[in-house]
């Protein structure tokens, strides 16, 4: 036999005990400063309570108990600004009134607010410090960009191909670039937390979600200047070819997934014999001093909005001219443009062409094959950069890798 409370007195016991929730935590600042603070666990508990009741009994008790709380807590300002002029406690009163409300109607709703309200109260120290020395102004404003970019621009852009231009569509493109400027303030926040003692593999690592190429072509250089970081940025450059195939292979589940599965394996095992070489480079350079400032994120901003739109630009770049070229020369037009575009990025070409097969306008395995010579051109293109950036050392050292990785891809096509 089970036994279930009425929802009125569940509601109520959830809004009691969210108001208790945030009161004590109000009361526990409340001793620090005890004449600024009006409100702490009785006060708050009572306004939930009220809320609930208010709800329960109709709406004209629920607007004289709305009313009150705001008077009561434009009484409680106004008698507190010259000591204290922030509006946080006076606001909690507020929200604990409409949690109490909330809560004879959802009251699991209700409990989360009331647990992330607590939690935010809580952060104040942690959140100040943040926002005051952690936080610089130019990354809030690439915060707030990327924000616009995700929440304003994003859900106004039609999702209908252009006119003559088949397959280019204006939102999934600027998805890409909303992708990869997150991907990046993802790796810069990462690299900032954690701190530069992880090394020049994690730098590499990061640097690979937006190009592999890129970042073999920077950690060479690195290289050729510090010639005792050959090793850690050998196995820096080897890493960013891991977060390279993640993201290929994420990206192309999410727009093909059929392609997606007729890649796994060649992906799995290139992805298997890059981390292998990786792991042997970074073991050889474990006992290699790196400097201090060896670590630090490459670049000052968490993005670069132009880096992002030239991704974009050569995605959409590509997928045009695949697409004409898949009208005039069939098949092989479409691979042909593959690998010319592989020498420049791997994830423009294979996003290409898993629209154009997405479409119907390529045949599974004719796309399968496009993909991977798109991998191979740009391998090579890695391969070419590794020696004329970083020099012969460092083009040996991550030579055998590079020739792994593109077995590999092969042996697996070859094997499905």
């Amino acid at each position: 036999m089970t036994f279930a409370l009425p929802a009125e007195v569940l509601g109520i016991a959830v809004a009691l005990g969210c108001g208790l929730l945030v009161g004590i935590e109000r009361e526990q600042h409340k001793s620090d400063d005890a004449k600024r603070m009006p409100a702490g666990v009785r006060t708050c508990a009572l306004i939930a309570l009220a809320g609930a009741l208010g709800a329960l009994l109709g709406p004209i008790p629920l607007a004289i108990a709305g009313a009150f709380v705001v008077v009561a807590t434009a009484v409680s300002y106004w008698g507190s600004q010259q000591t204290d002029p922030g509006l946080t406690t006076e606001l909690v009163l507020v929200v604990v009134f409409l949690i109490g409300v909330l809560a004879m109607r959802w009251p699991s709703l209700a409990a989360a607010l009331a647990v992330v309200v607590t939690i935010l109260l809580q952060a104040k120290s942690w959140l100040h410090r943040f926002s005051r020395q952690v936080l610089s102004e130019t990354e809030l404003n690439d915060a707030l960009l990327l924000l616009a970019s995700a929440l304003v621009i994003l859900p106004i852009l039609p999702e209908t191909p252009l006119g003559m231009f088949e397959g280019l569509n204006l939102r999934r493109l600027w998805t890409l670039v909303v992708v990869v400027m997150a991907l990046n303030a993802a790796g810069y926040v990462a690299i900032r937390a954690i701190g530069p003692r992880l090394g020049l593999p994690l730098t590499g690592l990061i640097g690979g979600l937006v190009s592999s190429a890129a970042t073999v072509a920077s950690m060479g250089s690195r290289a050729r200047a510090t010639p005792a970081l050959e090793r850690p940025c050998a196995a820096g450059a080897m890493a960013s070819n891991l977060a390279t195939l993640g993201l290929l292979a994420a990206l192309l589940g999410a727009i093909n997934p059929k392609l997606l599965s007729a890649l796994a394996l060649a992906f799995g095992l290139s992805f298997c014999a890059a981390l292998i070489w990786a792991l042997w480079l970074g073991w050889n350079a474990w006992r290699v001093p790196i400097e201090e400032n060896a670590g630090a994120p490459m670049g000052t901003r968490p993005f670069h909005m132009g880096h992002a739109l030239a991704f974009a630009g050569l995605i959409a770049l590509v997928l045009v001219i695949t697409t004409w070229m898949q009208i005039w020369l069939g098949n092989a037009g479409a691979q042909l443009t593959a690998v010319v575009a592989g020498f420049a990025d791997t994830h423009a070409a294979a996003i290409s062409v898993a629209e154009l097969a997405r479409g119907g306008s390529l045949s599974v395995p004719t796309a399968t094959q496009a993909v991977l010579l798109a991998f191979t051109s740009n391998t090579l293109t890695k391969i070419l950069l590794a020696f004329s950036s970083g020099g012969r050392r460092y083009g040996i050292s991550l030579l055998p890798g590079f020739v792994m990785m593109l077995a590999a891809v092969w042996l697996g096509f070859w094997l499905s």
